[in-house]
């Protein structure tokens, strides 16, 4: 099967929380590392959001013009997700050449059919300023919550999409001059209300979607599709080719989801021998696509994005099955990448290896509500499951068979009682953690996980190889050899999750290169180390996390809202 994969593009405006790497990145690529290993063909595409007025604000506040800003962030991002081990096929950017083209593309196309109009509409223009100001460069009050800090695009805090003539008591972004006047100016409109029916219909044939996307999507058409205006009075972005538009752009909502396609061609120009980016995007192939994204982003991926698409005329590939993810907060408050209010990615890789984060945050995972995140929690899980299941329990075996056998998989004995059962029992646990993961249901696909290595740590107490070294070396050897095995199947199962540790214990057994395979036999997996197969001593894979670490790390980056930040 073709799976594609893509994740909501992070802005391009600073280091991302781990709110931001759980509600997006990290449940797409734990999807497409657990889809590579079942054997089928991935493409796990990604891009930095690099136009609208987050990255001009950005480069103003660096004092640093606006495109070098933007390589500086694509570099700085682009290595904090190879340090937490995220396999993207093509990490892109949209303001690459070919994001503009295809921008264009619809635009042109949507025209065609009658869904762009031309409108005079009335906007804020920046007296002090000496300019019109677009969507986040509006700041006030939102008429819908009363949240202060709303931007003019949308509401941080309900997640209702705004024009900045909606807020209350507005200021400018740039200067805090409320010195605003409203004028008239040109733009562009994508007929939404036209889309309604095919929409309506669309979205009705996705019922295995999760509640939260339904939800979202649903209220949108109940409330009634307005017009989306597509264009900016700004500098930097997609130029829109028309007379009288100079010095406007698209709208970063417009071109932004377009990027997955123009992404998926510039991964494929770079073999066009080998690929073509039409295969997975073009209606008629056998692709299943997936995205993953926060709930603050899916009514771009429920209603605008996919209007474009439909309303191209185009045979354009559509999402089967969409994600939508809560939030994970701080501590009760929200992470805030504009506000830097929670522990961002840059500074948590300086705390701990990424596996840590990767399993808390996928432990964790916002799927039904809201999740939250405090030092203590994450102390608490490490301790309990890295350290304390995982670890120990490998740690434990390894130097076990050193001691007694040797560096190498010890041989004598057959499976008994205690390992018939323990086929059985584990049987049941990885088909319902594959079914989890296939969903995919994250927290029910961690707890199977757990489940799984706590089998291992039981069936060890059980057969108790250091017991029976005593008088039956053969049933301490049997013992012994399907510990170590269960060692590396941990390692095959945990791929997904922790792909530095699970390398690290496969490693030690030899085991270099790609991956092994989803294991489909849990008695074929318990004999693929076979006898005298040399190993290597494998180091404490997680450190315990002691109480005065956590005080010191909540003292650090502050333990809620009034706290210091990181």
């Amino acid at each position: 099967m073709k799976i594609l994969i893509t994740s909501a593009l992070p802005y391009i405006n600073g280091i991302k929380h781990l709110g931001n790497l759980v509600g997006s990145i990290l449940p797409a690529d734990v999807y497409a590392r657990f889809n590579r290993q079942r054997g089928n063909e991935v493409l796990f595409i990604c891009a930095t959001d690099e136009h609208g007025t987050p990255a001009e604000l950005a480069a103003q506040e660096q004092n640093m013009p606006v495109a070098a800003y933007c390589d500086r962030m694509h570099k700085v991002q682009a290595d904090i997700y190879a340090q937490f081990d995220i396999s993207f096929d093509e990490f892109g950017r949209s303001s690459h050449p070919d994001n503009h083209a295809l921008t264009k593309h619809f635009s042109k196309k949507l025209e065609e059919h009658g869904l762009i109009e031309e409108r005079s509409i009335r906007q804020l223009y920046s007296v002090d300023d000496k300019r019109y100001l677009p969507d986040r460069y509006v700041q006030g009050t939102c008429p819908h919550c009363g949240y202060e800090r709303a931007r003019g695009d949308q509401c941080e805090s309900c997640t209702r999409v705004l024009d900045p003539t909606d807020l209350v008591n507005p200021r400018s972004a740039i200067s805090g001059s409320t010195n605003l006047e409203i004028r008239e100016t040109k733009h562009l409109f994508l007929k939404q209300s036209a889309m309604v029916e095919p929409l309506e219909k669309w979205i009705d044939s996705h019922t295995d979607w999760p509640d939260v996307v339904i939800g979202i999507a649903k209220k949108w058409l109940k409330e009634g599709l307005e017009d989306r205006c597509i264009t900016r009075d700004l500098s930097w972005g997609v130029s829109v080719d028309r007379p009288g538009f100079e010095g406007k752009v698209y709208y970063v909502w417009f071109d932004a989801p377009i990027a997955y396609i123009a992404t998926t061609k510039t991964w494929s120009d770079k073999a066009p021998n080998e690929r073509n980016w039409r295969d997975w995007w073009c209606e008629g192939h056998d692709v299943r696509y997936y995205q993953f994204m926060a709930k603050d982003n899916v009514p771009f991926h429920t209603i605008s994005f996919p209007a474009t698409l439909i309303g191209s005329g185009e045979n354009w590939k559509k999402v089967d099955q969409l994600k939508g993810l809560n939030w994970l907060t701080y501590y009760g408050g929200k992470f805030s990448t504009s506000q830097k209010r929670g522990i961002f990615t840059d500074a948590a890789l300086e705390e701990f290896p990424s596996d840590y984060w990767r399993y808390w945050l996928m432990a964790n995972i916002p799927e039904s509500g809201d999740s939250s995140f405090s030092f203590e929690k994450f102390g608490e899980q490490v301790n309990k499951d890295l350290n304390g299941v995982l670890g120990n329990f490998v740690n434990r075996i390894t130097k076990f068979c050193v001691a007694n056998f040797g560096a190498h998989i010890p041989e004598g004995g057959s499976f008994g009682p205690h390992e018939e059962e323990l086929v059985a029992d584990l049987e049941a646990l990885i088909k319902e953690y594959t079914d989890n993961l296939t969903v995919p249901e994250y927290r029910k696909a961690m707890a199977s996980l757990r489940a799984i290595w706590v089998k291992g740590n039981n069936y060890l107490a059980a057969a108790a190889p250091w017991t029976s070294i005593k008088t039956d070396k053969d049933a301490a050897a049997v013992a012994t050899r399907v510990a170590l095995n269960l060692c590396r199947l941990f390692a095959v199962l945990s791929a997904p999750i922790i792909p530095a540790t699970a390398a690290k214990i496969l490693k030690a057994f030899g085991e270099e290169t790609a991956v092994p395979s989803w294991p489909t036999s849990v008695r074929v997996a318990l004999d693929a180390l076979k006898p005298k197969t040399p190993f290597e001593p494998i180091p404490v894979l997680f450190e315990r996390i002691p109480p005065e670490r956590i005080e010191a790390l909540t003292e650090k980056y502050g333990g809620g809202e009034s706290g210091p930040v990181a």
